[in-house]
């Protein structure tokens, strides 16, 4: 199969089919399983690589997982490193899986994102709207938690939790405002303003922790008279209160964190704020019943690991704007999607896609006859353009037409300034 691929992406098609580690997944027409049988019905327009192929029915990926377990029982030598069966069974589910998503059509992939968006409509304006509002009431009754019992690790989760609702303020202004472009101040959207707005945060976030470390340092190296600080129950029943609410809002943002970026860094704060809400009353009764630099030693932790958490989160935002790569599996699908489009594309040259913030970039080199017509060629790229364009999470896509392979790379990655 003629595919010459850029090191890029490190993908050619031929690794897709067959009996290899890449093995794709089943569109769901293939899909129809009759006590443990697929019919494969895909026909060589739909599936010219035959990857239904590598299909495997249930009662085969069965039979392989207990042809392993058999396998390593009668091993002789039991430290020969070879797949059990359990993780033969995995991989072949896998394998299923990712040969559906290839076989898959445009206006499928399409359709069910579509389709995603519209079922979980109500559940996302509940999850932003109902961490906000609670984000609001839990930042109160923090504050009361902290100014009643003066202990330096409610002070701690008192400070992230005010900082709650600042940052769904953000969110939601950066998702109203990528809704409102104005295409000819902002030629490529403002997908990316959500990314800033989540790296901005951070920081703030950041400069908070610090300042409390410094604050509990102070704390103990000043010292204290008495052994161990004032219990006040109704602080720590108003900090357990947020815990709780935090738990349920963690588990409720747990299903939709894969579908909305903005979801998942709201699940992402609600897991923080499990350990920084929980810890902070263990430190907090500690210095109260027990020794008294507990309370200021564990608003120190507290601080640490929140700014640790946020530098992260930072980091992996400000990847996303670098333009980190897509994931193999969504390489591979651009790849599929590229080198099937047309019988007229006789090589991929280059396939290459990275990230624009949370939407991704597509970059892909065609190669075509040589004697192919201007016009004809031109229809052939700009449909496989819209085409890519409609994938789910594609900001923009670019299609280069070639007719060789041996040439120097279009673009220099280290540019000389």
């Amino acid at each position: 199969m003629a595919g010459n691929l850029n090191a890029s992406t490190s993908i050619e098609i031929a690794s897709i089919s067959g009996d290899t580690t890449t093995h794709r997944n089943v569109a769901s027409s293939i899909a129809d399983a009759d006590e443990g049988t697929l019919t494969r019905q895909q026909t060589s327009s739909s599936d010219p690589y035959s990857l239904s192929r590598g299909l495997k029915s249930p009662s085969e990926i069965n039979l392989i997982k207990v042809n392993a377990s058999n396998t390593s029982k009668k091993r002789k030598n039991p430290h020969a490193k070879n797949p059990s069966g359990k993780e033969l069974k995995e991989f072949y589910e896998n394998q299923n899986e990712k040969i559906k998503k290839l076989l898959k059509s445009i206006e499928e992939h399409r359709s069910e994102a579509k389709e995603t968006a519209e079922d979980t409509a109500l559940k996302y304006k509940i999850a932003i709207w109902g961490s906000f509002a609670a984000n609001i009431c839990l930042s109160i009754l923090q504050v009361f938690a902290a100014v009643r019992s003066g202990s330096l690790s409610l002070f701690a989760t008192m400070a992230d939790s005010i900082f709650d609702p600042m940052s769904n303020i953000i969110l939601m202004a950066s998702r109203r405002a990528i809704k409102k472009v104005d295409e000819k101040k902002f030629p490529s959207g403002k997908a990316r303003l959500e990314t800033a707005g989540n790296i901005t945060f951070a920081f703030v976030m950041s400069a908070v922790s610090l300042i409390l470390i410094v604050v509990s340092a102070r704390d103990i190296a000043a010292g204290a008279e008495a052994e161990t600080k004032s219990f006040y129950l109704e602080s720590v029943i108003s900090v357990g209160a947020a815990f709780a609410t935090k738990f349920s809002l963690f588990l409720y943002c747990w299903a939709l964190k894969d579908i909305y970026s903005d979801v998942y860094v709201l699940w992402r704060d609600h897991r923080n704020d499990l350990f920084v809400n929980g810890f902070g009353i263990l430190t907090s009764v500690g210095g109260s019943k027990l020794k008294w630099w507990i309370d200021p030693t564990g608003a120190i932790i507290i601080s640490v690991v929140i700014l640790g958490l946020w530098l992260k989160a930072a980091w992996e935002e400000f990847m996303l704007l670098v333009g980190t790569a897509a994931d193999l599996d969504t390489q591979q699908l651009i790849t599929y999607i590229s080198m099937t489009h047309s019988s007229e594309i006789l090589q991929l040259d280059t396939v290459r896609a990275y990230h624009s913030g949370p939407r991704l970039i597509i970059e892909v080199d065609v190669v075509m006859d040589p004697n192919c017509s201007l016009k004809h060629s031109h229809d052939i790229a700009e449909e496989l353009q819209m085409k890519l364009e409609s994938l789910p999470d594609v900001e923009r896509a670019y299609v280069h037409i070639d007719y060789e392979t041996t040439h120097s790379p279009e673009h220099f990655v280290k540019k000389e300034l």
